[in-house]
């Protein structure tokens, strides 16, 4: 059973459509990146998965229920989390607080996930009690993808999860990324740094202009000579 299906999507913001007619899918298990050049809407086919963009035609199924009219909070409790690219974190709050808030609509036990979190990311677990808004760039995406998973999604959605990080940050992030992937929650993110994201996806979807333009698997999209030139850099 398809995780999550997107399709003939077309929605933005106002009376401005950024998307027109978008297709995608992601199966349990599977990574899947988003990728194509600034403007393509990216970041807005991930916001209106989540209920943050008005669609004004097509329909998002996950696990083929339909949740294209849900907010997000309602989204949330169907099995996504979200991990915007910015404001991401409560900075005035510690790791652990922050991991807490995480866990807002649970009622039961969060230790046991919470430690599972520490697990994925030990740096976290040497910080817990640092206030979140003094650690570096990557330590916060750590901790805001550490926040998404406290509620055991089956679908975990990254918006460009490696911005402004520096290369060692962006190498450690792909393989948490991957460690979660291969934890059985099923990934889709937007992401800048393409050849890296193709790399360690399952498969690949390129946008232009809030159109579909190529979708393949990760190894073919890097060895496709056009989206070579276009978007990974010749």
């Amino acid at each position: 059973m398809t995780l999550l299906a997107i399709e003939g999507l077309t929605g933005g913001y106002g009376g401005a459509d950024i998307l027109h007619g978008v297709d995608l899918r992601v199966e349990p298990g599977e990574m899947v990146v988003i990728i194509g050049p600034n403007g393509a809407g990216k970041s807005t086919l991930m916001k209106a998965a989540f209920g943050l963009v008005k669609i004004r035609e097509g329909a998002v199924l996950f696990e083929r229920r339909d949740i294209t009219a849900l907010r997000p909070d309602q989204i949330v409790r169907q099995g996504i989390s979200y991990v915007p690219q910015e404001q991401n974190v409560f900075p005035s709050m510690t790791v652990e607080e922050n991991l807490e808030m995480g866990a807002f609509i649970r009622n039961d036990d969060i230790r046991p996930q919470m430690d599972r979190i520490y697990t994925f990311f030990p740096r976290l677990a040497e910080r817990r009690d640092q206030v979140a808004g003094s650690m570096s760039g990557g330590e916060r995406q750590m901790l805001a993808m550490g926040r998404a998973l406290m509620l055991e999604p089956k679908l975990l959605l990254l918006d460009e999860p490696t911005a402004g990080l520096s290369p060692i940050f962006i190498d450690q992030t792909f393989e948490r990324i991957r460690k979660i992937n291969e934890a059985g929650i099923g990934i889709l993110m937007v992401e800048q740094n393409a050849k890296q994201a193709l790399a360690v996806c399952d498969r690949g979807y390129v946008l232009t202009m809030g159109r579909n333009r190529v979708d393949d698997t990760g190894p073919n999209l890097l060895a496709n000579k056009d989206v070579a030139e276009m978007f990974l850099g010749g």
